[in-house]
């Protein structure tokens, strides 16, 4: 699927557009979940599974933001965000009836059509399992168009996990989740998420992966698939890294020939696994 029109939305690609701070759930210390409403009902809003958002907040800035919400129902407009800089400390503090600005969709979403009659397994590392959101809610709602659906998620520890009353009501999917350090109670699995993938018998020439999260953690999840027989035209990851401008003009997301923003930010392995290793500067 191409990535959409943003012109469609705000008129402009570089005007951001006023959304309303409907509610805010906190999802650990550090992160928190977001719905947002046009200030004007007359706006609509439709994305793709793995598309994202820049998200503005006036006077201080604004950062690409996945779209973590159902695409089935685009409104209120869904996003999970992480106090990493001054940004998002900013957007992270909205209260109901603040407002931001909203510009997007922008990017190429995940491959939720050519997965069709597949068995799919998702692997998300920490805040990863955000961008993975909407395409889990893609597979739930067109549950009879796919074989086996296996979510593998880590975290570093149990206080980490996004969505945790959610995972528990996830039964369309086989589960399995694992934190790196335990304690605080946790009686469940511990060790990094590839320990879960390893445990795991995949059919290679049937199942596709989709993964995002900390890239240490997708090259050590790609080993592992390809241990087990899968090509990396089979293999799709998410990566936003340095995204700043969301329409090609910065060049600050550039990866090779790519740009994050444009050609991405969901690439089929095979296509960028040159320049996954490549060290940034």
């Amino acid at each position: 699927m191409p990535c959409a029109d943003a012109t469609s939305v705000t008129g402009s690609p570089l005007t951001p557009q006023p959304y309303v701070v409907q509610r805010v759930r906190r999802e650990t210390a550090d992160t928190v979940t977001m719905d947002l409403l046009p200030r004007s009902t007359a706006d609509e809003f439709r994305f793709a599974a793995g598309q994202f958002n820049m998200l503005y907040r006036f006077g201080v800035g604004e950062v690409p933001i996945s779209i973590s919400g159902d695409p089935s129902r685009p409104l209120p407009l869904v996003h999970t965000v992480r106090n990493v800089g001054a940004t998002t400390d900013a957007i992270c503090a909205v209260k109901r009836g603040d407002v931001l600005g909203v510009r997007g969709p922008y990017g190429k979403p995940w491959p939720v059509l050519e997965a069709e009659d597949q068995d799919v397994v998702v692997v998300a590392g920490g805040l990863g399992l955000a961008p993975l959101r909407s395409a889990l809610y893609y597979f739930f709602a067109h549950r009879e168009r796919y074989g086996r659906i296996l979510l593998l998620y880590g975290a570093r520890s149990p206080r980490d996990l996004l969505y945790r009353q959610e995972l528990t009501r996830w039964g369309k999917v086989d589960l399995g989740v694992t934190v790196d350090r335990g304690g605080e109670g946790w009686t469940g699995h511990v060790g990094v998420v590839t320990t879960l993938l390893a445990r795991e018998r995949l059919d290679p020439a049937r199942t596709v992966a989709l993964m995002c999260g900390p890239e240490v953690m997708m090259r050590f999840t790609i080993r592992e698939l390809e241990r087990q027989g899968m090509t990396d035209d089979r293999i799709y990851v998410s990566l936003e890294r340095n995204m700043e401008c969301a329409v090609r003009l910065c060049g600050h997301c550039q990866l090779g020939p790519a740009f994050v923003c444009r050609d991405g930010p969901v690439f089929r392995y095979d296509q960028i696994r040159p320049f996954m290793a490549v060290r940034e500067y």
